[in-house]
């Protein structure tokens, strides 16, 4: 039996997808044997992360290290420029001297402020560079090597050992709050904490599932529960303060 053939009279095989038909009888639609992924691209399911805790995947993260990288950046910054000022002039008042025990002018003053031989709001200039860049590579929508994902929670767990540090050093070594300081400690908790969890989450950091489905669970409340923690240390600190008998 001939083949039958089109009108240009070239010969149509059995297996061309333009003459085949699937069991309905209509002709197959090349763009409905995509991968799922495929039409989905753009979305939280092509990204592999929709049954993730919603800060855990991608965009909704990069948003979080955004927000929190830009504020924190700010406010290093501004304590840069304070820094250089009383380079310039020692004698004078920084933008955050509101009375003897709120004053970034007299922290700057103390060696717990430069760390490392140099004034620490650079450290935070620098690193919150990487989170921001970090934010907007993610909301681009690249991804990121394993490595990368490690060394970004080395950094930030590293940034709260010396933020922890700093906030000990503040309330019970030197006595002065630096409120720009506590812009960056408001920042590094959510920071930290749900940097972790993303990492145990995608498996970057390895633990049990059941580890790792408590901290997602409880994360906000392990925020919460740190801010609290902070403002209870600063009320006790300064309750004479607070309550009109002047600092302890």
């Amino acid at each position: 039996m001939a083949r039958p053939q089109n009108a240009a009279g070239n010969t149509m095989s059995r297996g061309s997808t333009a003459g085949r038909a699937d069991r309905n009888g209509s002709r197959m639609n090349p763009a409905s044997r995509l991968a799922p992924s495929s039409r989905r691209a753009g979305t939280d399911d092509a990204d592999g992360d929709a049954d993730f805790p919603l800060l855990t995947r991608r965009k909704p993260f990069g948003w979080l290290l955004l927000v929190t990288g830009v504020v924190s950046w700010l406010a290093a910054g501004a304590l840069v420029l304070d820094r250089l000022e009383l380079y310039k002039d020692p004698n004078a008042i920084t933008n955050c001297d509101v009375n003897p025990w709120i004053s970034c002018g007299k922290v700057m003053a103390t060696h717990q402020a430069e760390l490392f031989g140099f004034p620490n709001p650079l450290i935070g200039v620098f690193a919150f560079a990487v989170i921001i860049t970090t934010a907007m590579v993610l909301l681009a929508g690249a991804r990121l090597s394993r490595w990368y994902w490690v060394g970004l929670q080395v950094g930030v767990t590293l940034g709260m050992i010396m933020i922890a540090w700093l906030w000990s050093q503040a309330l019970y070594a030197i006595g002065i709050l630096c409120p720009y300081c506590m812009v960056v400690w408001a920042m590094m908790i959510p920071l930290f904490v749900w940097t972790t969890v993303r990492n145990l989450q995608h498996g970057i950091i390895p633990a049990p599932a059941a580890v790792t489905r408590f901290l997602a669970d409880w994360a906000w409340v392990i925020v919460g529960l740190l801010y609290l923690g902070v403002a209870a240390s600063i009320f006790f600190r300064f309750m004479n303060l607070f309550l009109g008998g002047g600092a302890g």
